[in-house]
């Protein structure tokens, strides 16, 4: 499964519901007023997750001013969620994703953990951006045009 590509850019982005770190519901298709990122990573807590999540929060103005919403996604525990956004200062919601159930939908799902992988989503709903790894955030606002 690990040659499974993300899903394509122009791809309408699959809805979803799940709870942040506070238990707090994100509802994907209530977004539409906003552009979202979408930041499946493997673990709180870890160096590449800690710097990928850490770049995005020290450019926070910047994807303010493109009318962006991010939200991370792994299948942590919200207790973990919670103090890792706090440790770091995350203006960012969570999201806890049991089972990988969203992961799986998105293509970011792998037998032991969540596949770094990464998503722009347009505020109509389809996909701008996708790609695994760590792209740096300029890369994924380029999407915007």
């Amino acid at each position: 499964m690990f040659w499974v590509k993300p899903l394509p850019v122009g791809t309408p982005a699959p809805s979803f519901i799940l709870p942040d770190e506070e238990g707090n519901v994100f509802v994907l298709n209530q977004q539409r007023d906003r552009n979202v990122v979408l930041v499946f990573y493997p673990a709180d807590d870890t160096p590449v997750c800690t710097a990928q999540l850490c770049e995005i929060r020290d450019r926070w103005e910047m994807l303010g001013s493109r009318n962006v919403t991010v939200v991370g996604i792994n299948p942590g525990a919200a207790e973990s969620h919670a103090k890792f956004r706090q440790k770091h200062g995350f203006p960012f919601r969570i999201l806890v994703d049991h089972g990988q159930r969203v992961a799986k939908i998105y293509k970011a799902s792998a037998p032991l953990i969540v596949r770094r992988t990464v998503y722009l989503i347009d505020q109509s709903g389809v996909i701008r951006f996708s790609r695994r790894g760590k792209p740096p955030v300029e890369e994924v606002l380029s999407a915007l045009g």
